[in-house]
C-alpha cells in the first residue's frame, strides 16, 4: 500500500483525496481486528496449524478480489478480506513458533517470522516499481493478484511443519508431541534429559492449569493474567505508533516534505530503503537472545525518537529548500530510523507477547494484542496522512514525544523472559512455578545430577539448593 499510494495509476483510476487513501490503507486493520476478536478460540480449537492454513486461503481470496477490484467499494472489500485472513495468521503463527521452536533458538525464529515480512514488502515494492511506467491505468492490479502468491506457498510449506507440542498435550496426544520435542531440541532422542525435562514441564502445567477448571474469561481475570495482558496491550501501541507505519505506508508524503516529488524516485528510493531495513531485521534475528528483551525495547525506541527528532528539524530545514546535502540528510534520518526500528521492535513483535503469556490464554492474549495491534495501525493510516498534510514534520516532533513515554513504561512494567522457558515465565508472574522439574537451564549446564523424571523429588532438592544460592 506504501507503493500504491505513490503510483499515478492507482490514485487515478481510483480518484482518491486524503480520505480515500486512508480509507483504502486502513481498511485492512478494521478486517484483522474482527478476526482477532474470536481468532484465539478458534487457534485453541482446531490447532495453530490448521488456523494458518486457513489464514493463507482467506489473504488469497482478498488479493484476488482487490486486484480484480471495479470500484473503490470491491478494492475495499478485497483489502478488509486480506485483513481477515492477516488477522488470523498473527495469531496463529507466532503462537505456533514460540511453543515449538528450543528455547535457546526461539529469539532467532520468531525474529526472522518478523523480519521476513520485509521479503514481502520487497517484493511488493519491487512489482509496483516494475509496473510503474507501464501506460495501463490498471497496471496497480498486477501486485495485488499476486499477492496470491505468497498464500500458496505457505500452503505447501505446511505439509512440513508439526503442530505445536503444547497444544498435542492439551489435546491428549502426547506421544506425538513428546516426538516433535525430542526432533526440535535433540535431533530425536526422546531419553534425553532436556527433552523429558520439558515434556514433563508442559504436562505439569497444562495440568494445573486445567485442574483451576476456569473458563476462558475468569483466567484473563486473575491478577498474573492481567498484567500479562497489561503488558502485551500495551506493546501494540509500540509496535504500531513508533512511527514506522508513517514510513511505510506514507513514505511519498515524507519524501514529499524533504523535497523529492518525483514517483519514480519514489519507489526506486522504497526498493533501497526496504531492503536495508529487511537486511537489518534479518541481523537483528541472530542477535535477539544476546540481549534481555526490556534492554532490547527501550534501547530500540530510545534510538527511534532521537532519530525522529532530527529527522523533523532537518526537513523543517531543508525539505523546501532544494539544498542537496540538507535533502540527503534528511533521507538518510529515514534509513536510519527504520534500523532503530528493525533491530529491536522487529524480532520483539512476536516474540515478547506469546512469551509472558501462559498457554491457557496465550491464543486468546494473542487475539487480544492482535486486536490492539489492528486498531492502533488503523489510528495511524487515518490520522498520519491529514497530520502529515495540515502540520508536516511537527508530526513527527509529536510521535518522538509520545516515544519518551513508551521507554518510561518498558523500564517500569516489563519482565525479563530471554533464556526461560514458556512455563518457567509463570514463575515471574504467578510467584511459582507448576511443575516439580528442575529449570531447563539447570539441566543443559549438568547442575542437576541423576535426572530421573520419574521421580523428581531428589532434583527438585537441588533445585531448591540452586536458587538458594542464587539468592
Amino acid at each position: 500500500m506504501g507503493s500504491f499510494n505513490v503510483m499515478p495509476s492507482y490514485s487515478n483510476y481510483f480518484t482518491l483525496t486524503t480520505a480515500t487513501k486512508s480509507l483504502n490503507t486502513g481498511i485492512s486493520y478494521m478486517g484483522g481486528a474482527l478476526m482477532s476478536l474470536f481468532a484465539g478460540s478458534l487457534v485453541d480449537w482446531r490447532g495453530r496449524k490448521e488456523c494458518i492454513f486457513w489464514s493463507a486461503v482467506i489473504t488469497m481470496i482478498g488479493g484476488i478480489i482487490q486486484g480484480a477490484a471495479q470500484n473503490i467499494g470491491m478494492f475495499i472489500a478485497g483489502r478488509f478480506i486480506v485483513g481477515f485472513g492477516l488477522g488470523l495468521a498473527q495469531v496463529s503463527t507466532p503462537t505456533l513458533v514460540a511453543e515449538t521452536a528450543p528455547v535457546q533458538w526461539r529469539g532467532f525464529a520468531l525474529g526472522m517470522y518478523y523480519a521476513c515480512w520485509g521479503v514481502g514488502t520487497l517484493l511488493a515494492s519491487g512489482v509496483c516499481y516494475g509496473t510503474q511506467n507501464m501506460s495501463s491505468t490498471w497496471a496497480w492490479r498486477i501486485p495485488s493478484v499476486l499477492q496470491a502468491g505468497p498464500s500458496v506457498c505457505c500452503m505447501i510449506i505446511l505439509l512440513f511443519i508439526p503442530e505445536s507440542p503444547r497444544w498435542l498435550v492439551s489435546r491428549g496426544r502426547h506421544e506425538e508431541a513428546l516426538e516433535i520435542l525430542a526432533i526440535a531440541n535433540t535431533g530425536g532422542d526422546v531419553a534425553s534429559p532436556i527433552v523429558q525435562v520439558q515434556f514433563k514441564e508442559i504436562e505439569d502445567t497444562l495440568r494445573w492449569e486445567k485442574e483451576r477448571e476456569l473458563s476462558v474469561w475468569k483466567a484473563l481475570a486473575q491478577p498474573a493474567n492481567r498484567r500479562r495482558l497489561l503488558i502485551t496491550s500495551t506493546f501494540s501501541i509500540m509496535v504500531m505508533l513508533p512511527g514506522t507505519n508513517i514510513v511505510i505506508f506514507y513514505f511519498g508524503d515524507m519524501l514529499s516534505s524533504a523535497g523529492i516529488k518525483d514517483p519514480t524516485t519514489q519507489l526506486q528510493i522504497n526498493i533501497i530503503l526496504t531492503s536495508w531495513t529487511l537486511v537489518v531485521a534479518i541481523v537483528a534475528s541472530f542477535y535477539a537472545d544476546k540481549i534481555g528483551r526490556k534492554t532490547l525495547c527501550a534501547s530500540s525506541l530510545t534510538a527511534g525518537l532521537v532519530t525522529l527528532y532530527v529527522l523533523a528539524g532537518l526537513t523543517a530545514r531543508y525539505g523546501t529548500s532544494g539544498y542537496a546535502p540538507g535533502v540527503y540528510g534528511t533521507i538518510a534520518m529515514i534509513f536510519i530510523y527504520n534500523a532503530t526500528y528493525a533491530w529491536g521492535i522487529t524480532p520483539l513483535t512476536v516474540l515478547y507477547p506469546p512469551e509472558v503469556l501462559s498457554f491457557d490464554i496465550r491464543a486468546v492474549g494473542m487475539g487480544i494484542y492482535t486486536f490492539t495491534t489492528k486498531l492502533c495501525g488503523l489510528f495511524v493510516t487515518l490520522v498520519v496522512p491529514f497530520g502529515l498534510a495540515a502540520i508536516g514534520w511537527k508530526v513527527y516532533i509529536i510521535n518522538a514525544s509520545v516515544d519518551i513515554l513508551m521507554v518510561i513504561f518498558v523500564l517500569l512494567f516489563w519482565v525479563e523472559t530471554r533464556g526461560l522457558t514458556l512455563e518457567e515465565v509463570d514463575k515471574i508472574f504467578d510467584g511459582v512455578k507448576h511443575s516439580d522439574v528442575p529449570d531447563l537451564e539447570a539441566v543443559k549446564e549438568g547442575k542437576i545430577v541423576d535426572l530421573d523424571v520419574g521421580d523428581v523429588a531428589s532434583v527438585t532438592q537441588q533445585q531448591v539448593e540452586l536458587d538458594e544460592k542464587k539468592s
